[in-house]
């Protein structure tokens, strides 16, 4: 299935990922993609492991900046950046922002880093709200819904992050009531900001999951209410700035997606289902 050659959510070695830009530019052109957009992790000063230093901000803008226009007549490149809920202000100017939730505050005042790990989950949800995974699945969607209001973005970012160490089901039950609500409350919230949502296949490459973000019953829910999607690859390494994306136009389609909402000169616009 055709699909645009768009890819928004790509993470260089300024931050958690492993390529420079221009390695990621020069394979995103032997790739055929149309547009190259870099999400480097806006800085989150009280858990700098895997975003981007003040100091590296700088160097990011200014090196992709620079690549734009070295092979502004091969690619078109964009300037983001992902930023979370709770990153650090950034004053400058991006062509586009992703907004994540990757932290959730416990009422006792402790962070709660969302994918770090499946053993780091279990450990808050004991320590932080009282053994009960659907509070702490509720404090995340509460949070989400409204990310878009705190951090200005034009995209949503891996909406159903919590179900990232969940593929077996163990950790708790999508089908429950408590997680139901607090999903639709959150995206009831986020579809009048008019972002678009992302079809992120990260934790696929990635080998967390066997299908991308969202799942099929919320990603057929936003369909079925005018949401706009966009495919992303969430890619920390070069050989997955597209990964997926074919599977991806697939999967949108068999939950009612009738197209995508991608960047194009200048101006955000919805191709279709089924065309580049």
């Amino acid at each position: 299935m055709k699909y645009p050659k768009i890819s928004l959510h790509n993470h260089t070695c300024l931050c958690d990922g492993k390529d420079t830009p221009e390695e990621m530019v020069l394979a995103a052109i032997a790739s055929g993609v149309e547009t190259l957009g870099f999400s480097g992790h806006a800085f989150t000063s009280f858990d700098s492991s895997w975003c981007m230093s003040r100091e590296d901000t700088e160097r990011y803008r200014a090196e992709v900046l620079r690549l734009r226009d070295a092979y502004a007549d091969r690619i078109q490149i964009l300037l983001g950046i992902e930023r979370d809920f709770y990153s650090d202000p950034d004053p400058y100017p991006y062509d586009y922002v992703i907004g994540s939730v990757h932290y959730i505050v416990a009422d006792d005042g402790a962070i709660c880093p969302i994918d770090e790990s499946r053993a780091r989950v279990e450990a808050d949800v004991a320590a932080h709200f009282g053994g009960n995974v659907y509070l702490w699945a509720q404090r995340y969607y509460e949070t989400l819904a409204n990310v878009a209001e705190k951090t200005a973005c034009n995209i949503i970012g891996h909406f159903d992050l919590v179900q990232k160490f969940n593929e077996d089901g163990t950790l708790l039950d999508p089908r429950d009531t408590r997680y139901r609500l607090a999903t639709l409350n959150a995206m009831e919230s986020l579809l009048q900001t008019g972002a678009v949502f992302e079809i992120n296949t990260g934790a696929v490459s990635r080998g967390y999951r066997k299908t991308p973000y969202p799942a099929p019953d919320i990603l057929a829910w936003l369909a079925q209410h005018g949401a706009k999607v966009i495919i992303t690859a969430d890619a920390h390494a070069k050989e997955n700035i597209l990964f997926g994306f074919e599977d991806a136009a697939l999967y949108a389609k068999s939950c009612g997606v009738g197209g995508f909402t991608v960047p194009r000169n200048g101006r955000w616009k919805t191709v279709p289902l089924g065309r580049a």
